[in-house]
């Protein structure tokens, strides 16, 4: 089955202290992946046909592999190898003078020496967008340190928990007291209105009053 893998296309560039290496394999799952001092391994399945993809670089100098950065696009997976050494460019990427058809320059990443030393002091203008997307490009590959975190700061508008203060106005409640109102019910509501009328002077007998009851209740009834 080794005979049915298929060597990628691959493109690259450079900086002072990066090189960009960049397999135009489509929709990779699960690449395996080597990187060492001096080489970097690839395989990996993907293109329209599916077919599997491998490749060993051998390079002309050395790079950092614990500072190696990668990631895989739908169309493409990008590294960036940071140079053991800054200093100056590459004559080539490979240790093997021999061109190869399926490397080439990748002009989308590439600066020339002198043009990338001038923009490193010019990236505030107009001149420098592509330095903007370098640094764009390394922290979608792995520079996200977690700055975000610092939005956690806004907790602090907890402080407008102080307005619960105004529970002082629970003391209207105190406008109960008008229930005392209800004492005028002191009135025995089966107080004989006859006993009314003894507080107004007279105090008739039981007889007279039963008698005048008598006397006139028939002459109006008549």
């Amino acid at each position: 089955m080794a005979s049915a893998t298929v060597t990628p296309a691959v493109a690259w560039a450079q900086r002072p202290t990066i090189v960009f290496v960049t397999f135009n394999v489509s929709d990779v799952t699960n690449p395996e992946i080597k990187v060492e001092k001096d080489s970097l391994y690839f395989k990996g399945t993907g293109g329209a046909d599916q077919k599997t993809y491998e490749l060993t670089m051998k390079f002309l100098k050395e790079i950092d592999p614990e500072k190696t950065k990668y990631i895989v696009r739908p169309r493409c997976v990008e590294f960036a190898l940071e140079k053991l050494e800054a200093g100056p460019y590459w004559e080539r990427l490979l240790a093997d003078k021999t061109k190869q058809h399926w490397l080439k320059i990748d002009f989308t990443k590439w600066k020339d020496e002198d043009d990338s030393d001038n923009e490193g002091g010019a990236e505030g203008g107009g001149g420098g967008g592509q330095g903007g997307d370098l640094e764009e490009m390394m922290k979608n590959m792995g520079g996200l340190g977690g700055g975000m975190g610092g939005m956690g700061g806004m907790p602090g508008m907890g402080g407008m928990g102080g307005m619960p203060g105004m529970g002082g106005m629970g003391g209207m409640p105190g406008m109960g007291g008008m229930g005392g109102m209800g004492g005028m019910g002191g009135m025995p509501p089966g107080m004989d209105m006859s006993a009314l009328g003894g507080m107004m002077g007279g105090k008739p007998g039981m007889d007279d009053l039963e008698g005048d009851s008598d006397d006139e209740d028939l002459p109006d009834l008549e």
